[in-house]
């Protein structure tokens, strides 16, 4: 006779890693605020990381196509192998590849990681609602990557895979979505001050390899104390679902250990008589609006599709996008969208 505990097990079972994990933390860690990373994106314990037999965990992967096909697709297997070289958490460097949460394999992760672009219909089917609700439910983790995608970016889903365009608003796609799953719930912003943001690594990196035109800006505005633009959905009071804009773009290295992309940044600018010559100069290209994390909202104006030029803000200024790009610039965003990956993923299993 089979024991009715049996499924109720089964369901749990991606936890009992997690748990053997949290154990072996609590052993190692000598204090601190976790390792510091170097400009070349390999982080750098504070002291020698000391480890200690514990099972694997694994991470899926949700593609809902070609898995050859997914986008940056050597991204996510370099983030994990970042995080098993630097903490103690025995991660398999390799995802499994799920192509629906209809997959009964879903239970088996305590982690989810997708990547919008990599499902081209989010309508879920009944079998796929009452998967991810019991699996939400009973403690799994799903993290959208690129679902957030300011509304000059949703003309094609690969512009939203270029451009990490900060706004607190999650895709309509995945609105209606999820929505269908948890009536009456609905994503909402992600505050600076959310402890994921801290739950490893701490501030931005070193900034200081940064030209002084973009330093300031990235402190100040782009990416305070190592923060970014994100909304939650939050499942019996937890956390369970992240959506954010493009990351995984910053993750992938090569066979060599050099990375594959090259990022560069938009930064706003403005100076005196500034606003005066905005408010009436005109555009080629379209009016948006996106949505900042207090709820209010920017304008954006755009001279080529997908490439904004200015911006009307909420208190009235008007400011400029000028782009800059250099050796030092992509670098530094690499070692930045890794450790914020890592802090995604250590939240996800510590909470």
């Amino acid at each position: 006779m089979t024991s009715p505990l049996i499924p109720f097990f089964r369901r749990f079972a991606f936890l009992l890693p997690v748990l053997l994990w949290l154990a072996a933390e609590s052993c190692s860690a000598d204090g601190g605020d976790g390792p510091a990373a170097t400009p070349s994106g390999t982080a750098m314990p504070s002291g020698e990381i000391r480890k200690v037999q514990q099972a694997e965990v694994r991470v899926a992967q949700l593609v809902g196509g070609d898995a050859a096909r997914r986008h940056y697709g050597e991204a996510l297997a370099s983030l994990l192998e970042h995080i098993r070289q630097e903490t103690t958490l025995n991660v398999v460097p390799e995802p499994v590849i799920l192509d629906s949460l209809e997959d009964d394999r879903l239970f088996q992760f305590p982690f989810v990681y997708a990547n919008f672009a990599d499902r081209p219909d989010w309508t879920l089917s009944e079998q796929e609602q009452t998967n991810l609700r019991h699996y939400l439910e009973r403690g799994g983790f799903l993290f959208i990557d690129a679902g957030i995608n300011a509304e000059f970016l949703r003309d094609n889903v690969e512009f939203g895979q270029h451009h990490s365009f900060a706004e607190w608003e999650a895709c309509p796609e995945l609105k209606n979505a999820f929505a269908a799953v948890f009536p009456g719930s609905s994503f909402q912003p992600l505050r600076r001050s959310h402890p994921l943001f801290r739950s490893l690594y701490q501030g931005l990196p070193d900034t200081s390899i940064l030209p002084d035109t973009v330093r300031k800006y990235v402190e100040e505005e782009k990416w305070p104390d190592g923060t970014y633009s994100a909304v939650g959905l939050k499942v019996n009071g937890r956390l369970a679902v992240l959506v954010t804009p493009i990351i995984a773009m910053g993750w992938g290295r090569n066979v060599l250990g050099n990375w594959v992309t090259v990022i560069r940044f938009r930064v706003l600018e403005g100076t005196t008589g500034l606003s005066d010559y905005l408010r009436t100069a005109a555009y080629s290209g379209a009016r948006f609006e996106v949505a900042r994390e207090d709820g209010a909202r920017d304008v954006i104006y755009c001279q080529k599709q997908a490439l904004p030029a200015w911006v009307n803000e909420p208190d009235g200024r008007w400011r400029i996008f000028r782009y800059y790009g250099s050796r030092e610039i992509s670098d530094f965003a690499h070692v930045f969208y890794t450790r914020l990956g890592t802090n995604i993923l250590v939240y996800a299993l510590t909470h």
